[in-house]
């Protein structure tokens, strides 16, 4: 394993000053026990090395739970496993969608294109709320500076199933990231290059245009903003 959790910033390039609250946080939650048994939900996107670094000086025992939808790029499978070695991730937990679900809902693999809300439902939503049966609340790499229903969010916030939800990054802003991977020379996702911004599953995934915002890419030309894990789950009886 790279020697990148103990390294110091290069003098040339000073670590941001917010990851000394981001850290003080998740020290509260993972090594002190303030907010019960909590787990990462990661996926392994664009910006994702960030708070899984600062989750590994942190306590890199830490479970992380990774959504497995079945649909996504093998350049993010292939980001997840590098820096699962460069960063010592000691507990990550490939999650999948049920198999009855996908026979039911899913049989030819394409609801994401007739009902994409079900869709999430079905690959990420019920897979995470199994997932993090046991656990009293999750740490999420959301920020205000994407907009839209993240732009009010707080350090610490209570989810609609009652659990906690942690938002580290809350107040970061882009320089904040970019300037943090610099200092700790973190590989940057493949498909960033490519002009892909935000990532998520590749079905329904696109570059981003110049000028657009960093999530303008996902679910275009359809008033769908989240995938639905931040936010209130459906009647269970209506999936």
């Amino acid at each position: 394993m790279l020697d990148v959790l103990n390294e110091k910033p290069r003098a040339r390039i000073a670590e941001p000053p917010a990851s000394s609250e981001a850290l003080q946080l998740l020290t509260r939650a993972l090594r002190d026990g303030e907010f019960g048994r909590i787990a990462l939900v990661s996926s392994f996107g664009a910006e994702s090395a960030v708070l899984l670094h600062l989750v590994a000086r942190v306590d890199p025992s830490t479970p992380v739970i990774f959504l497995q939808t079945g649909k996504l790029f093998a350049e993010t499978l292939a980001y997840r496993d590098q820096l699962i070695a460069l960063l010592g991730l000691g507990d990550v937990r490939n999650i999948e969608p049920a198999a009855k679900q996908l026979a039911q809902h899913d049989p030819r693999g394409d609801l994401w294109s007739v009902d994409p809300d079900l869709c999430c439902a079905v690959r990420k939503t019920m897979p995470l709320d199994d997932a993090l049966d046991g656990f009293d609340g999750w740490i999420t790499g959301r920020k205000r500076v994407q907009g839209g229903l993240r732009a009010g969010l707080l350090p610490v916030e209570t989810g609609p199933d009652g659990r906690h939800v942690l938002n580290p990054l809350h107040d970061w802003s882009q320089d904040a990231l970019d300037s943090y991977f610099a200092a700790h020379d973190l590989p940057r996702h493949p498909l960033e290059a490519q002009g892909y911004l935000s990532i998520g599953c590749a079905t329904c995934t696109r570059r981003t245009k110049p000028g657009e915002d960093r999530r303008s890419g996902r679910w275009v030309g359809i008033a769908k903003t989240e995938c639905g894990i931040h936010l209130p789950r459906a009647d269970a009886g209506s999936i």
